[in-house]
């Protein structure tokens, strides 16, 4: 079957795989969002208690998506693992480190023989509560901003500069989408909440903090949009395959591709919707209209960064050098054997979406933390 389609074919193909684990894995960061609010939310040792513990039933997801997120873009495009992952290693590597903090901290904060303390377990989870969700909108905004590396004839890349990653925090573009994508963490973390917590003191305050992190979301999100419709974007020759700059490229994917920009709007206005229901009335299914609309914005970003004759990870040292699905990709063989594996994905959704009701069957609240032997 798949061995008939075409490279390209595949190679959108991959892209589309590769871009639903990627809006996935934003979605879970609600988990890095809940515990950046762990001290926000929770007054009393007891609430910060049911409050890690009602994300700690759902850390796993986000790291294993991570993780499967990092593989599926190994395997189907190399040459931007190699480039990104190799050249701007201080970014990934600050993401990475914070994510082992994350599952060292889960596993000891309450052990009898801590001797760090269970505070400084606290910090670790706040400081990738902090940290994940800014790095990875800021290395995902480089898919439009480009980076400063290079591709030799023999498809080795080289980053071009001393800091190695660290110098896309100083772009206020693409500092505009890490702001953007950890206020919306903190969004679904509190909405996420709502849903899963029975008490009547978080509730509240979630409230209060979802009104200050959903202003700062729509400020920091629709700069990053309008500066994006605005900025010339990186377009290939489909013939001669040179890249080359276009006048508002980004925004004439959106009009070329319909389809794509219809699922850009339907997923904000249903994260706006499921922000306004939990606001203005004593909701708490919010989460499931944010969390589809984040699902589906992210991924048509991800389509609007690489479709359409676009380059999808631009280089600002030399623009031939850009990468885009055809270049960076696997061969036809190897992209073949992958999609008959990747028939197995609709298994691990519904596995997850399986495993994922039957945690969240009954809220969790202090009484339920007290009567549990083990807990985080």
């Amino acid at each position: 079957m798949f061995e008939t389609l075409s490279l390209l074919t595949l190679q959108q193909y991959w892209w589309i795989i590769v871009s639903l684990l990627g809006s996935i894995l934003v979605f879970l960061l609600f988990v890095q969002g809940g515990q950046s609010l762990i001290y926000t939310l929770g007054k009393t040792e007891n609430e910060r208690t049911v409050i890690i513990n009602s994300i700690g039933r759902k850390w796993e997801f986000t790291f294993t998506t991570l993780v499967t997120f990092g593989g599926a873009f190994f395997a189907s495009f190399p040459l931007f693992y190699s480039t990104s992952f190799g050249g701007a290693y201080w970014v990934w590597m600050i993401i990475l480190f914070s994510f082992v903090l994350q599952a060292v901290s889960y596993e000891f904060r309450k052990k009898s023989n801590n001797f760090l303390g269970q505070k400084t377990f606290e910090v670790f989870l706040m400081i990738n509560g902090f940290i994940a969700p800014l790095l990875l909108g800021i290395a995902v905004a480089t898919f439009f901003t480009g980076s400063n590396f290079s591709v030799d004839e023999m498809n080795f890349s080289k980053w071009e500069n001393a800091a190695h990653g660290l110098e896309s925090a100083l772009s206020l573009h693409n500092l505009s989408l890490g702001i953007a994508v950890f206020s919306l963490s903190r969004i679904l973390a509190i909405l996420y909440f709502m849903n899963d917590i029975n008490n009547e003191n978080i509730f509240s305050r979630g409230k209060k903090q979802l009104f200050i992190c959903s202003s700062i979301f729509l400020i920091s999100f629709l700069s990053f949009i309008i500066i994006l419709m605005f900025v010339d974007g990186y377009a290939v020759n489909p013939d001669t395959k040179e890249i080359f700059k276009e006048n508002y490229k980004y925004f004439n994917n959106f009009l070329e591709i319909p389809i794509n920009a219809l699922i850009f709007l339907s997923g904000v206005l249903l994260v706006l919707f499921g922000i306004f229901k939990s606001l203005f009335k004593k909701s708490d299914n919010g989460i499931w209209f944010a969390g589809s609309g984040t699902i589906l914005t992210v991924f048509s970003l991800f389509i609007l960064s690489a479709f359409n004759n676009t380059s999808f990870y631009p280089s600002n040292f030399d623009l031939q050098s850009s990468l885009t699905i055809e270049n960076s990709s696997s061969s036809h063989y190897t992209l073949t054997i992958m999609s008959y594996v990747s028939l197995f994905i609709p298994f691990v959704i519904w596995y997850i979406f399986y495993t994922w009701k039957a945690i969240n069957k009954t809220k969790i609240d202090i009484k339920e933390i007290q009567k549990k032997e083990h807990f985080y």
